[in-house]
């Protein structure tokens, strides 16, 4: 995987970064695993904005993902390694040996021609989907359920991986994306790997209209508002607008929201560091 940098032949290139697309083997999607993807723009079914900043946007089609691989024993070829405009990661297309084709998430350095498979007897090989309580211990997995059965939740997005730390009772110790270490019970499947395309962080749009492109549109500063539009705005002048929070009033360093009755709480063993 690699990035590019782009001549500064115009001001939007001359402080762009693009991804490589290396990994990508195909610019053609699979035709059954497509569905239509309805954008919104911020506005409800009166049509009135109820989300602001959102608009605009090249149209998508939705790739159907399987974040569940619950095909347990069926062996799957690897045809092809592909984009996705609605995710960060890189996708590849499996071919099981039943006939049945999926998009799963591409873990790093998964090959088009090798083979993977799920279940509790698959061997802990990058692109495998294994339970919890088979993967050894250390491994840096990818794509985790918290509920069995559910899909995988956690660690979807370029670039991300959770490391299985430790077996306990029913419960295995995951360290987490973001630092937290946390209890998922062994039943629960991970597939083994990071995430493709970890250098999505070194990206550059190298200018705005790459963001209307992606449906966002233009951002209203806090300070810049009235007193009645947001807790920050008003002043003479450039004054600094007061201590940064929220446009309902919470504050946004330091502030911690999380309940401390949520019934997930118990599952936690460390929290993120700050």
């Amino acid at each position: 995987m690699s990035v590019r940098k782009l001549k500064p032949i115009t001001p939007g290139q001359r402080f762009r970064v693009v991804n490589g697309f290396d990994a990508i083997t195909t610019d053609k999607p699979e035709r059954s695993l497509l569905a239509p993807k309805k954008s919104s723009g911020g506005r409800n079914s009166q049509g009135k904005m109820t989300v602001r900043y959102k608009g605009g946007g090249h149209k998508k089609r939705y790739r159907l993902i399987d974040f569940k691989r619950n095909k347990f024993g069926v062996p799957a070829t690897v045809k092809s390694i592909e984009y996705d405009p609605n995710r960060t990661a890189f996708i590849a297309l499996l071919a099981y040996a039943d006939g049945e084709k999926r998009y799963i998430i591409a873990p790093s350095g998964l090959q088009v021609g090798q083979t993977v498979v799920s279940g509790p007897d698959a061997a802990p090989e990058v692109g495998n989907t294994m339970p919890l309580a088979n993967i050894p211990l250390g491994t840096v997995i990818s794509c985790i359920e918290l509920r069995p059965g559910e899909g995988a939740l956690i660690a979807r997005s370029a670039g991300t991986f959770a490391q299985l730390v430790a077996r306990d009772g029913k419960y295995a110790t995951v360290k987490m994306p973001s630092g937290e270490i946390r209890l998922v019970l062994l039943t629960c499947v991970a597939t083994i790997g990071s995430v493709s395309n970890h250098d999505h962080q070194l990206l550059v749009s190298g200018k705005a209209g790459r963001s209307r492109w992606l449906g966002r549109r233009p951002r209203t500063r806090p300070v810049a508002m009235n007193p009645i539009d947001h807790p920050m705005g008003g002043g003479e002048g450039r004054s600094s607008g007061g201590h940064p929070r929220s446009r309902n009033g919470i504050p946004a360093k330091g502030y911690r929201t999380r309940s401390r009755v949520k019934y997930s709480n118990k599952y936690i063993v460390e929290r993120r560091k700050k």
